[in-house]
């Protein structure tokens, strides 16, 4: 059985494409996705920007964001078919599930120690109503949020 994980993929279009060629690439991902039994959870055009740096001849070009959940060989798939194309510029493609699952083992540890803490003090483990600001270590931290 292969293990499913999450990924994010996000290509470079050049500027030149029309948005049918980029909503083809769009369903390219799809038709792929769709063959290895992934699904995609986000996609998103975030349009037209200025590149960092030169790539070749472009100077701007339009960036798409897919999140991917599925097996390592849909990866390995979509890379190749993306390195083939010659209307993406560059891609990246990042596992994130793991670095999801960090952040909640530190944010369940976090909140286990100031239930301790707070136990120890001989107030009830979770914060009330009505007691003030919370100390930094029983805040949410989401600093390490993605968006939702």
């Amino acid at each position: 059985m292969h293990q499913t994980r999450q990924y994010e993929l996000v290509y470079i279009v050049s500027p030149d494409a029309t948005e049918p060629q980029i909503t083809g690439l769009h369903e390219q991902v799809q038709e792929v996705v769709g063959r290895f039994s992934g699904q995609i959870d986000k996609s998103e055009n975030w349009g037209r920007r200025k590149l960092a740096y030169e790539i070749g001849p472009h100077k701007e070009g339009t960036y798409v964001l897919e999140v991917i959940t599925g097996p390592g060989e849909l990866v390995k798939e979509l890379e190749r078919r993306l390195r083939v194309s010659d209307q993406i510029i560059r891609h990246l493609v990042v596992r994130v599930d793991e670095e999801i699952s960090i952040v909640e083992r530190a944010r369940t540890r976090r909140r286990a120690g100031s239930q301790r803490r707070r136990v120890a003090r001989g107030l009830p483990p979770e914060r009330q109503p009505g007691e003030g600001p919370a100390t930094p270590d029983e805040r949410d931290d989401d600093r390490f949020e993605g968006e939702a």
